[in-house]
């Protein structure tokens, strides 16, 4: 299983990399959103390596958190490897998981290959993608998917207690949750 190419680029188009690798060329296929940002001939790709009965494919990302998208949108039913490049070609990694912790199917829709029950279906499956950031940034993000859930098993409504926590400045969940309490009781 390939998981990362080092080498130099032999040609490139918006969607597609051929990568010599020690005289070895590989085709990669990347992102818009990743192709954009080679700016050197000379890279390294998180891989990720697809095995089908017909074909061996290889998909490349400059990033880690567009590589954990791909590789979690990949695995819902429906999805398959060009929509899931062509989600991380329309959005970055922090925007996706904005539109699924807001539930956003419109934006979604956007997306080529997705239509409003593909959206639907890709949301629900997803509800609590959260990327990783840096470590302080990530124990906040999952404070506030904890608080979030503790809100709503308390009857809240989703959209409103994503509204409320995103004007509260606490950082543990504890403290989450007593902000908004105090917030949605005016």
């Amino acid at each position: 299983m390939i998981v990362g190419l080092e080498g130099n680029i032999e040609k490139k188009e918006p969607t597609l990399l051929n990568l010599n690798v020690n005289g070895i060329i590989y085709e990669v296929f990347v992102s818009i959103n990743c192709s954009s940002k080679i700016v050197n001939n000379k890279i390294k790709l998180f891989i990720t390596h697809i095995i089908r009965e017909d074909s061996q494919t290889l998909y490349g990302f400059l990033d880690s958190n567009e590589k954990k998208l791909f590789d979690t949108v990949i695995k819902i039913n429906g999805v398959g490897p060009k929509v899931a490049l062509a989600i991380c070609s329309t959005f970055t990694p922090t925007s996706f998981s904005q539109i699924v912790s807001s539930n956003d199917v419109s934006m979604l829709k956007r997306v080529p290959g997705i239509g409003p029950k593909g959206a639907s279906r890709i949301l629900v499956e997803l509800s609590g993608f959260i990327i990783d950031g840096d470590e302080e940034g990530e124990n906040s993000a999952s404070s506030s998917l904890e608080a979030s859930l503790a809100l709503e098993s308390l009857g809240f409504k989703k959209d409103i207690v994503s509204k409320v926590l995103k004007t509260c400045d606490a950082t543990s969940t504890s403290d989450l949750v007593k902000q908004a309490l105090k917030k949605l009781q005016k």
